[in-house]
């Protein structure tokens, strides 16, 4: 098996351009109260950002972008798939080396197993930036806004049907980290993978609602293994084949 020969570690503040609503998944009726309410730690009561909305996220745009999306995660099979073509295979065999393979994926399969190697990314989740968390507490304003929503009704110009959804306001900060395992062999190609998806990220959006406004978000002061690459970042393009007019 491959060598593990580094980890490098990626991290940002994490700003939020507009409201950005993770829900939290409630069960219960609020009468009177906020309908849809977002993620908050079941100790401080604070917003944060799972890891796992993050890596969700950053696979789904990187399969959409391979063009080999399917209703599941890209797995071994739909690498191996004869009918795939070689620019797809290329597209999607970062995508399994970064993010992994199911347990029973290609276990007969050691030679694939060996090529692929074990997932390399590891997201934590993102707490807000102690700056900005106390320079709200300190103007006394609260760390989330409620946003009411309506449905209008075509014909009649009516506000039916209203909903209240709770969101982190535009201007929060969060602490963002991730990191990745570099085995021997793997060269820089798989941080470019992650830079481009981080770029897929900011120019679609996090969280629920985006279709409407929601989570746009921005990387900024992007560090590599605690080196200021944000000048560096900003060059990176989400779509580096894409040729410009």
């Amino acid at each position: 098996m491959p060598q593990l020969t580094n980890i490098v570690t990626i991290e940002a503040a994490l700003e939020v351009l507009t409201g950005l609503r993770i829900g939290a998944g409630d069960s219960e009726m609020h009468i009177g109260g906020v309908d849809n309410t977002v993620i908050k730690h079941p100790l401080t009561g604070e917003p944060y950002i799972p890891g796992s909305s993050l890596k969700g996220k950053m696979r789904s745009l990187l399969e959409w972008r391979s063009g080999a999306v399917q209703e599941k995660p890209l797995g071994a099979k739909d690498y191996t798939n004869p009918t795939a073509s070689e620019a797809q295979k290329d597209a999607i065999k970062p995508i399994l080396q970064l993010f992994g393979i199911g347990g029973g994926d290609a276990k007969d399969d050691k030679t694939l197993v060996k090529e692929l190697g074990p997932s390399r990314l590891a997201f934590w989740d993102c707490a807000l930036e102690e700056g900005w968390k106390n320079r709200v507490r300190e103007d006394n304003q609260l760390l989330t806004e409620v946003k009411s929503e309506n449905v209008i009704n075509r014909i009649s110009g009516v506000a039916d049907h209203p909903r209240h959804t709770e969101r982190v306001p535009a201007g929060a900060k969060f602490v963002f980290k991730l990191s990745l395992k570099q085995l021997d062999g793997d060269g820089d190609a798989l941080l470019q993978t992650v830079l481009e998806g981080l770029k897929l990220i900011e120019l679609d959006s996090l969280g629920g609602s985006g279709s409407r406004g929601y989570g746009k978000v921005r990387f900024a002061g992007l560090k590599i293994n605690g080196v200021d690459k944000s000048a560096d970042f900003e060059t990176v393009k989400a779509f580096p084949d894409l040729k410009e007019n």
